[in-house]
């Protein structure tokens, strides 16, 4: 037992601003555990209709740029990134939120952007400077959606 709770701290991160080492900050506190975050970033459940209105809008995510979900009606589907049909019977809600927030702490090679730092980032508009690129609302709806997916 004690075993346990020592590898449970050992892989849980409280990120307040993200001062890691490459200098990658995050929108807000959130706890890492793992390869997921496991609450949600608004402490509320997010909207599936709205996570695939998100999921498909070119002004939001624009996530169907990279990937594509089987029977989604969309012009244009991406296959830069995985495909996405049945992803939430493969991964947790805490996975896929992870993703969405900062892919590149899992890969740090990915060309996913990390829709919730903001900082370590390259190439950003002064207007856009300090801002993540999706709130916690969007994400939360995104993690919804996808979540959906295969189940």
């Amino acid at each position: 037992m004690r075993r346990q709770s020592a590898l449970a701290a050992a892989v849980t991160i409280f990120c307040s601003g993200c001062g890691q080492a490459d200098g990658a900050a995050l929108a807000a506190r959130v706890e890492i555990r793992g390869d997921a975050i496991p609450t949600s970033l608004t402490g509320e459940a997010g909207r599936v209709a709205d996570g695939q209105a998100e999921f498909v809008s070119r002004e939001g995510g624009h996530c169907v740029l990279c990937h594509r979900i089987e029977g989604l009606q969309a012009e244009f589907q991406g296959n830069v990134g995985p495909d996405l049909t049945g992803v939430g019977a493969r991964l947790t809600e805490g996975q896929i939120r992870l993703r969405i927030v900062d892919a590149q702490r899992i890969w740090p090679d990915t060309v996913m952007p990390s829709y919730y730092r903001t900082g370590g980032l390259r190439q950003v508009g002064r207007e856009y400077e300090g801002q993540p690129a999706l709130t916690a609302r969007q994400i939360e709806d995104l993690v919804a959606y996808l979540s959906s997916q295969g189940n």
